[in-house]
């Protein structure tokens, strides 16, 4: 697997894995692939994969029963979207709103794109 080099790995494996649980490809009370089989699938060693497991389970999206495995939490999914929209908010939207100005664009005309998108 390709890993942006702006971004911490463990980082990006919890963004791949918010986007199984709002995708709903994890579902909520369900368990989700083991430590080990997700660094193997991913290619990346068990300690960094352990990190996004660790920072997923301390915002409450997952959470572990001893000896079985980590599953989603029930209030996961929108937990998941909540992250993401934050993220979204604090850090994407700032950028695209400088590169609105440096080009010259109007919000009306993003309004237009998105609308046209849906169609």
């Amino acid at each position: 697997m390709e890993f942006e080099v702006n971004k911490s790995i463990f980082l990006q494996i919890a963004d791949i894995m918010l986007s199984m649980i709002i995708r709903k490809q994890w579902k909520e009370d369900e368990r989700i692939p083991s430590v080990r089989d997700l660094a193997v699938e991913l290619e990346v060693n068990p300690n960094t994969v352990m990190r996004a497991y660790t920072h997923l389970q301390e915002s409450e999206i997952i959470y572990n029963k001893r000896g079985v495995g980590y599953f989603v939490e029930k209030n996961g999914c929108a937990k998941a979207k909540g992250l993401k929209k934050a993220e979204f908010l604090t850090q994407d939207l700032p950028q695209i709103f400088d590169k609105m100005d440096v080009l010259d664009m109007s919000i009306d005309e993003i309004v237009e794109l998105f609308n046209n998108r849906k169609s």
